[in-house]
């Protein structure tokens, strides 16, 4: 009896063992995934500069040697190249684009060219100086194009020593893989012929410094004055 009883254990433990062993090779059916978020750095990016030209005004090296700043001998009736050209990096984000150009010393030019007689033509009704007219050639055509860069107003520092001129481009600036070169704010500057010398030397100290400005168009696309307002807020 006891035999059979031993032998009936052991064969229960067999089969429990064995039970054991199928139970460790079960696997529930089990998958993973993973999603991957990459985020790249957009920029805005443009290059102002202009063609480099000598004292009288005449090209250096032609049109395509580009500087930062040019020096001028001035004299009446006498016609200069001077080109500001704002260039887009490529892959540059979308954007709005203005120049800003600052006469230094207005008031001394406004001396050189009083608001009377045969130069009262270089003054608005409003008695703002007229930038645009110093900008023509040889020919005394005007080379701003007013649709192209679109004048948004004229301010004056309280002492009325520096005149600012913002000129806003006509459209937005689309994303491109290449360098995107706009058209050139202007391309001459001509000493009125109606300056004598005594007027002349009030133009000495008088500066034209043109500044360029870009910011992204995604989130303003029909608000450019908020764009502008934006860019201002950052840039004080």
């Amino acid at each position: 009896m006891k035999t059979k009883s031993k032998a009936l254990l052991l064969a229960l433990c067999a089969v429990l063992l064995v039970a054991a062993s199928v139970l460790g090779t079960l696997a529930y059916l089990t998958s993973t995934d993973t999603v991957e978020n990459t985020f790249s750095v957009g920029s805005v990016s443009i290059k102002l500069d202009e063609a480099q030209v000598n004292k009288d005004g005449t090209y250096v090296n032609g049109h395509d040697t580009r500087v930062k700043a040019n020096e001028y001998h001035l004299l009446p009736g006498h016609t200069y190249f001077k080109d500001p050209t704002v260039t887009m990096d490529a892959k540059s984000e979308a954007a709005y684009v203005r120049m800003v150009v600052t006469v230094e010393n207005i008031d001394q030019l406004k001396l050189a060219l009083p608001n009377e007689g045969a130069t009262a033509k270089y003054y608005g009704t409003d008695g703002t100086f007229l930038l645009q007219m110093l900008c023509v050639d040889e020919n005394n055509n005007c080379t701003w194009d007013k649709d192209v860069w679109k004048m948004q107003g004229y301010t004056q520092s309280a002492d009325g020593k520096n005149g600012v001129y913002e000129f806003r481009y006509k459209e937005i600036v689309a994303k491109s893989e290449n360098v995107t070169v706009l058209p050139d704010l202007f391309t001459h500057i001509t000493v009125p012929g109606e300056i004598d010398n005594t007027h002349l030397e009030y133009l000495k100290d008088v500066k034209i410094v043109v500044n360029a400005h870009a910011i992204q168009a995604d989130g303003f696309e029909n608000d450019e004055a908020g764009a502008w307002t934006a860019f201002g807020t950052q840039n004080p």
